[in-house]
This record gives structure tokens, C-alpha cells and sequence, in this order.
């Protein structure tokens, strides 16, 4: 099975696997919305440069089960932007040199 990103209820979902090398014992990330891409930036409250380069909003990553599996309640950045809220799998790439995940969205 591979490792993905969901759209469920308003939420990211993010796979354990995902969650284990960027976040590790963090549970707070730093989300961004940039509208010019159609991206959901995301990557853990540790990365200041983030905070530099956007005006990111703070979540908190839930836990789903026992696996490790988390979420975002994006609910807010969806309203906002005007997103499509239907529940979907989205296409994602991960930038591990700076813990960066992106999400289309």
C-alpha cells in the first residue's frame, strides 16, 4: 500500500509514514495556502524558516488511530479560498530537506 494524502470531512489525512521522518514527535504544524499554485504547504512548527518566507497558520496534528495516522482540520483554509470540499485522494510531494509537505489542492 502506498503512503497518501486524503481530503476527508474538511481534513487532511496523512499517513503514519508521512508523519514518522517529517514530524516525529512534533504535533503542531505550520500551514499556508498558496493560491497562485493551488498548494497547501505544511511542516512542522520547528521550521522557522517557514514562518519567514510565509504567514502560515498554526494546527494542531490529530491522531486518527493507533497506526499513527493524523489529521489537519483545513476546514477554515477551505472556506476561505473558496476549495472544492469533496473528499478525494491529493497529489503530493515531499521536500525532506526541509520537512516540507506539499499538498495540490
Amino acid at each position: 500500500m502506498s503512503t497518501k494524502i486524503t481530503l476527508k470531512t474538511s481534513h487532511i489525512y496523512l499517513d503514519n509514514e508521512l508523519i514518522e521522518p517529517i514530524f516525529g514527535e512534533i504535533h503542531y504544524a505550520y500551514v499556508t495556502y498558496l493560491e497562485e499554485k493551488g498548494t497547501i504547504l505544511i511542516t512542522p512548527v520547528s521550521s522557522q524558516w517557514f514562518v519567514k518566507m510565509y504567514k502560515p497558520t498554526q494546527f494542531l496534528l490529530k491522531s486518527r488511530n493507533l497506526k499513527g495516522d493524523k489529521t489537519l482540520a483545513i476546514r477554515e483554509i477551505l472556506i476561505d479560498n473558496d476549495l472544492d470540499t469533496t473528499d478525494r485522494d491529493l497529489e503530493y510531494e515531499i521536500i525532506e530537506k526541509t520537512s516540507l509537505i506539499k499538498v495540490s489542492i
